[in-house]
C-alpha cells in the first residue's frame, strides 16, 4: 500500500545534502525543486555543524527557507526506526518526518536509510539519482554532468556499477 501524499515533498537526509552541495547541485535542485524541501531538526544539527566548506552555502539555503527545518513530533518512532534498521538518528528523523509530513519522496545515500525507506514502501531517491535528474531535465549539460559525476564518485561510496550505469545514462541522453 502506497501513503496518499498531502503535498508534494521531499525529506533530506544529511549524507545526501552534502554529496549534493559538494558536487554544486544542492541549489539547483532545491531551486527547481516546485513545491517544499524539507529537512529535519538533527539533519540541520549534522549539516551546520560541522566546519566544510559546504557549510556556508547550507546555511544560507536554511535562512533563505529554501531548506525547511522542522521538528519530528513522534521521537518514540524515531527510536524505533533507529533500532529497527540501525541507522542514525538523521535518518530515522527523515525518515519519521517523510511519515508525519506524508513527504512523496525521501533522498538519502544512506544504505540502512534506503532498505528501510523499501520496507516502508517510502519512495527514495540518492545523489546520483537527483544528477541524472538534472541532466535529463537539460539543468545541466552532458560535459558538466560528466564532471559532476565523476566528482560524485569520488566523494561518495557508490558500487562501481552505479556509476558506470549513470555514465551510460549520460552518454546515451548526450
Amino acid at each position: 500500500m502506497q501513503m496518499s501524499y498531502k503535498y508534494h515533498m521531499v525529506v533530506f537526509d544529511a549524507s545526501t545534502i552534502i554529496l549534493l552541495a559538494k558536487i554544486d547541485l544542492l541549489e539547483t535542485f532545491v531551486s527547481n525543486f516546485n513545491d517544499r524541501v524539507l529537512i529535519p531538526e538533527k539533519v540541520r544539527e549534522e549539516i551546520c555543524r560541522e566546519a566544510r566548506k559546504e557549510t556556508p552555502e547550507l546555511v544560507k539555503l536554511i535562512a533563505d527557507k529554501k531548506l525547511r527545518v522542522l521538528k519530528v513530533k513522534n521521537a518514540a518512532l524515531v527510536k524505533k526506526l533507529m533500532e529497527d534498521f540501525a541507522i542514525d538518528a538523521g535518518e530515522a528523523e527523515a525518515l519519521a518526518l517523510a511519515l508525519q509530513e506524508k513527504a512523496a519522496i525521501i533522498a538519502t545515500d544512506d544504505r540502512n536509510a534506503i532498505r528501510a525507506c523499501k520496507m516502508l514502501k517510502i519512495d527514495f531517491t540518492t545523489a546520483i539519482a537527483v544528477l541524472l535528474r538534472a541532466f535529463k531535465k537539460n539543468l545541466i549539460d552532458a560535459d558538466e554532468a560528466r564532471i559532476k559525476l565523476q566528482k560524485l564518485a569520488s566523494v561518495a561510496r557508490y558500487k562501481r556499477v552505479i556509476v558506470e550505469d549513470a555514465k551510460k545514462q549520460i552518454e546515451g541522453g548526450a
